[in-house]
């Protein structure tokens, strides 16, 4: 009998404190030196849309962006990254449970002061679960590609020593203990492979640099183009009403709620010696004259 996949895809609800927004701008798509990653706050710009049967819960999937004016003023094009939030700390040692030696993870200090006030909560017992776990070189701290581990669980634990069988040597290993300010934290995949029997996956080393990232949600990137002229505004050439006054030549465009939104100067320029009309020319006001109100204009 075959088994079959169970389960769909389900949009995320994500709370937004657990999203990191990046974004970089370039004038024009031809633009190939690297770009600045900047920093956005997604309490400031991402609103998440509550259920219109039940207010008390996010709706999965649906977030406004909300775009600050002040950062997102320039003509060009913004690349805005949406990606889970990141959690960078150190591992403090790899070991064993003292009550189930055969269980083996990596050792978290919850007190790391490389951690936020605010990502501490996520230590705790069990809110590790499912988070990903990717690792950062020994050697010159850069990110070991396409490692990573996930963590089963994560529990507080205190580093006991236990003496070995038959020798003075001492093992360090951990116990339970809600009091601790640890976290042993079980992966996968950590079991031994039934070709190398004796060889285990590598889960880091005491002392590595890691990041921590929920998997709530797959990272997407949107690119946003600014410009100075939408649909409608192009539209207000084409279709929107017009005026021009014949006694100084002024061309005025309004918007559709006839209120002004271009003036122009006509006029001709023509050669000085024979009065010959060479060129029309359409010259564009610094400042619009309101004299030429839509609505006094067709009132005459």
């Amino acid at each position: 009998m075959a088994t079959g996949n169970y389960g769909t895809v389900r949009p995320a609800d994500v709370a937004v404190e657990d999203v990191e927004i990046l974004y970089s701008f370039s004038e024009n798509r031809g633009q190939t030196t690297q770009t600045t990653l900047i920093n956005l706050d997604p309490t400031q710009v991402l609103i998440p849309t509550d259920d219109p049967n039940y207010s008390n819960e996010i709706l999965g999937g649906m977030y406004t962006l909300k775009l600050p004016t002040k950062d997102f003023t320039a003509k060009g094009y913004y690349n805005i990254i949406i990606r889970p939030k990141q959690i960078r700390t150190k591992i403090v040692a790899c070991g064993v449970l003292s009550a189930s030696p055969d269980i083996i993870g990596c050792i978290l200090d919850i007190n790391d002061g490389t951690i936020d006030a605010a990502d501490k909560v996520k230590l705790e017992n069990n809110n590790l679960v499912g988070y990903r776990i990717e690792y950062l070189s020994t050697s010159d701290n850069s990110k070991m590609n396409n490692l990573f581990r996930i963590i089963t669980s994560n529990n507080r634990v205190l580093a006991v020593t236990q003496n070995l069988n038959n020798n003075s040597d001492k093992l360090l290993t951990y116990t339970l203990d809600d009091s601790s300010s640890l976290t042993f934290c079980t992966l996968t995949p950590t079991s031994a492979s039934d070709v190398k029997p004796n060889v285990l996956p590598y889960i880091g080393e005491a002392g590595q640099d890691i990041i921590i990232t929920n998997t709530f949600f797959n990272p997407v990137m949107i690119e946003i183009e600014m410009v100075e002229h939408d649909d409608e505004t192009l539209a207000y050439a084409l279709y929107s009403n017009q005026t021009k006054s014949l006694d100084d030549g002024i061309y005025t465009i309004y918007n559709f709620d006839n209120e002004i939104y271009k003036q122009y100067t006509l006029f001709e320029v023509k050669d000085k010696f024979t009065g010959k009309p060479l060129y029309e020319v359409r010259e564009k006001l610094a400042s619009p004259d309101f004299n030429k109100d839509f609505g006094e204009i067709t009132n005459f």
